[in-house]
């Protein structure tokens, strides 16, 4: 049984990665800190896990850190470097950020199984990637690897509220975000930096050319990306292709018909679908955004590192209603 922490444990990412690991059969949750809600239930402030745990928030992990297997950080970006540098965890200890802070970081492996996962195998830390980058990724780097991503590539992207996070704002409050669409940072988005990291690592040349307009939606959680760029590439060579690269990948799956949002919500699944258009190609990708997208991912990086089946406590399913 490996024993984990949970730092920062009030958000939503947080509250994603209890519903996972309180019932993973191979998982015990040793400590769960917070700050904000040191002394509360869990229960009180995740209600869905009325009657599912016991455990309390504690003030701070202190010296049960050296006790763990595992430790997720999901603190806000910028804080889990100061974590880290304040607390020095044990060299063999399994930390596993959901910030942005290691995502460029060397000595951090990049947590994107489908082509990472032998690294994943080996490391105590791991940053895991973002949850626009996850999407994009997953429509990019087969394209980028076979060399044909390295013009200018188009990506549009629609998230749900709950990727901004629990903290209330102007532009995720219900009465403003409901039955509402705006974009934002657009052309600037913070995930391109990774995205563009990857892309290198599997072969693309070019620095500059994804161009990439983020949309927030109105429903709580999902992300759904449309990716489009021009290519004399007929489309069966493009379905093998991408059918190839995902062969091995435990949970993203290349179909044949169009998807839709809701087949991904509630799933770690990431779902990919490939037309061609004239002399475009269009890829479609699906996620949801605290699992596949956050917490989800997390656990599949934790179960690779520790030596836990990939899949284990992320059989979920979808409701089309």
């Amino acid at each position: 049984m490996k024993r984990v922490g949970i730092i920062g444990g009030g958000g939503y990412t947080a509250g994603e990665l209890l519903r996972l690991l309180v019932h993973h059969p191979e998982v015990e949750i040793a400590v769960v800190e917070s700050g904000s809600q040191a002394g509360k239930r869990i229960s009180e402030v995740h209600d869905d896990l009325v009657g599912e745990t016991d455990l309390s928030f504690v003030g701070t992990a202190g010296a049960m850190l050296d006790q763990l297997d595992a430790v997720f950080l999901c603190m806000g970006h910028g804080v889990s470097r100061g974590w880290v540098e304040a607390r020095r965890p044990k060299k063999d200890l399994l930390v596993v950020d959901l910030s942005t802070d290691y995502r460029k970081d060397d000595h951090w492996v990049y947590g994107l199984p489908e082509i990472n996962r032998d690294r994943i195998r080996s490391a105590t830390r791991i940053a895991n990637p973002g949850c626009f980058a996850t999407a994009i990724q997953l429509a990019l780097l087969p394209l980028a690897q076979a060399g044909l991503a390295e013009g200018d590539v188009h990506i549009n992207g629609i998230t749900g509220s709950t990727g901004a996070g629990q903290s209330p704002s102007p532009t995720t409050h219900f009465s403003w975000r409901n039955a509402n669409v705006s974009v934002y940072k657009a052309f600037s988005h913070q995930h391109l930096a990774e995205i563009g990291r990857s892309a290198a690592q599997v072969g693309r040349v070019a620095t500059e050319g994804l161009h990439f307009l983020p949309v927030r939606g109105p429903f709580a959680r999902g992300i759904f990306t449309t990716t489009y760029l021009k290519t004399t590439a007929p489309e069966v060579e493009l379905k093998r292709l991408f059918g190839d690269f995902y062969a091995d990948a435990a949970f993203t799956h290349v179909t044949d018909e169009p998807i839709n949002l809701k087949q991904v919500v509630n799933t770690n699944k990431g779902l990919v679908h490939v037309e061609k258009h004239g002399d475009q190609v269009l890829v479609t990708t699906a996620i949801d955004n605290l699992l596949k997208g956050a917490s989800g991912h997390a656990v599949q990086n934790m179960n690779l590192a520790l030596g836990l089946p990939e899949t284990m406590g992320l059989q979920l399913k979808a409701s089309m209603f």
